[in-house]
Parts: C-alpha cells; structure tokens; sequence
C-alpha cells in the first residue's frame, strides 16, 4: 500500500493554448500565409510561395515541440523516510528517490538552479518555475529535509 505524502508539490508547465486552440491558431496562419502567397503568384510573383511553404513548415515544428512537451510535468512528494523526484518530458516517465535523512538541496545563488543532491547523486528541480519559485521550493524542501532529522 502505498503512503500519503507528508509534502508534496507538483510544477507543470504554463500552456497558454489547449491542443485544439494550437490547431486553429495554427490553420487561420496557415490559410492566411498561402492566401497571401497564391495573390502574389497569381500576380507573377510566384517565389512567394516556397517561402510561405518553409514559413508554415517552421511555424508547424514550433506548434508539434510545443505539442510534444505540453504535459510535461515534475512532482517532488516525502513521505516517510523517501523522496521521491518524478519528471514526465515528452512522454518519457523518469524518476529517482532519496533517502530523507541523507539528501540536501543546492541552490545557485539568484535560484538560478536548484538541485537534490545524495552520496554523489544530483538531480536538478524546479526546471517549470521562475527563480523566485525555485528558491521557495528549496526554503520549503530545505526545511522538510531537515524536520525529518530533529
């Protein structure tokens, strides 16, 4: 069975757009792009045309890499004596666990990173949150660290 989790925080990343609203955004470009490179054409300025192809092919890998990473997720949670680190990039699970009482957390200074660190191990956390947020999440899993030892 399972233990509930005595901390627990979990960090997604911000999507602005739903899978559908990317599509539409994405079709109205679309039209709009090879609309305005067909009237050019029809008006003997058919170079247009490859260009607005390789424009909507960019556009197309930005919207499919922002598709692919949309779920991504990272969930820190303690119970007991384990710490348990989940990452979930591009439908890749990964996850790695601690002891309580051995790990640490390091932070760069300005939160510029942050990591849980244990007998030579190092994962980096906070990678879905600003700088501010990584340096109260490590205040915060600092000070949880810690209660399990006192």
């Amino acid at each position: 069975m399972a233990r509930v989790a005595e901390f627990e925080r979990v960090a997604r990343r911000n999507n602005s757009l739903s899978s559908i609203g990317r599509l539409l955004v994405f079709g109205f470009l679309f039209i709009v792009s090879v609309g305005i490179g067909c009237a050019f054409a029809a008006l003997g300025a058919w170079l247009v045309l490859p260009f607005a192809g390789i424009e909507m092919l960019g556009l197309y890998c930005a919207f499919r890499y922002i598709d692919l990473h949309a779920a991504d997720y990272e969930r820190i949670a303690i119970a007991g004596d384990r710490v348990k680190v989940e990452f979930f990039e591009a439908g890749r699970a990964q996850s790695h666990e601690f002891n309580r009482c051995w790990a640490r957390v390091a932070a760069a200074p300005g939160g510029g990173r942050v990591a849980l660190r244990s007998h030579g191990r190092e994962v980096e956390i906070g990678r879905h949150r600003n700088n501010d947020e990584r340096l109260e999440l490590a205040r915060e899993l600092g000070y949880q660290l810690r209660a399990a030892t006192h």
